[in-house]
């Protein structure tokens, strides 16, 4: 009896709590005016460079290509034959195509050494990439893999992440994800880490 009083007391402090919350909300502001921003900071020549800067800074590996057969190249050159790689662009055909593994249980992804993926939207002022489950493929492919490769056409960039957001406001998607950069960490005796729970390397592909 004494354990329903108890709970029956937590459960009204706990309603009289969230009505009180619900009761003070604050008004209503409008939204930023981002035409502004647009025209403060929509420049798009120095976008590539400054996104190299940041992310190269962040630990990217970042390389502006003509083509995907220099794509190739550099890929072949930093991986080994045989190991395990998925991609989700059509101009790789050469790995694992994404659609054909889109269904499979996650653990089967423990082994993929790369996986390749392409996004139409970078971000200059952090180095995030937007990548949507559709250009996953499969969601836990970015994450799981040992190293991750994206690439991005050269005006597939915006300035910051305000634009980002509104680029992708009304967009249609289930599930995305900003990357940008490797895995790091730094709680263990303030040391920096890379790779500590995720790709140990990202490497952007920009395409001219």
């Amino acid at each position: 009896m004494v354990c329903q009083k108890e709970r029956s007391k937590k459960l009204m402090s706990r309603d009289k709590i969230l009505a009180a919350v619900k009761f003070n909300q604050p008004a209503a502001m409008p939204l930023p005016d981002m035409d502004v921003l647009n025209n403060l900071t929509d420049v798009r020549t120095d976008l590539v460079i400054k996104y190299k800067t940041v992310a190269t800074a962040g630990g990217t590996f970042v390389h502006e290509v003509s083509g995907f057969d220099e794509i190739k190249t550099i890929l072949k050159n930093d991986f080994k034959p045989g190991v395990k790689i998925i991609s989700a662009l059509d101009e790789l055909s050469d790995y694992i195509y994404t659609d054909t593994v889109k269904f499979e249980d996650g653990h089967n992804f423990a082994d993929v050494e790369l996986t390749i993926l392409r996004t139409k939207l970078g971000v200059a002022e952090n180095g995030a990439l937007w990548l949507t489950e559709k250009q996953m493929g499969s969601r836990v492919l970015p994450f799981i893999a040992q190293h991750l490769a994206v690439v991005i056409g050269k005006d597939n960039f915006v300035p910051t992440m305000a634009q980002a957001y509104q680029a992708i406001g009304d967009a249609d998607y289930g599930y995305g994800s900003f990357i940008s950069g490797p895995s790091k960490t730094a709680d263990i005796e303030q040391s920096l880490v890379i790779g500590a729970h995720g790709p140990r390397s990202l490497s952007v592909f920009i395409l001219s």
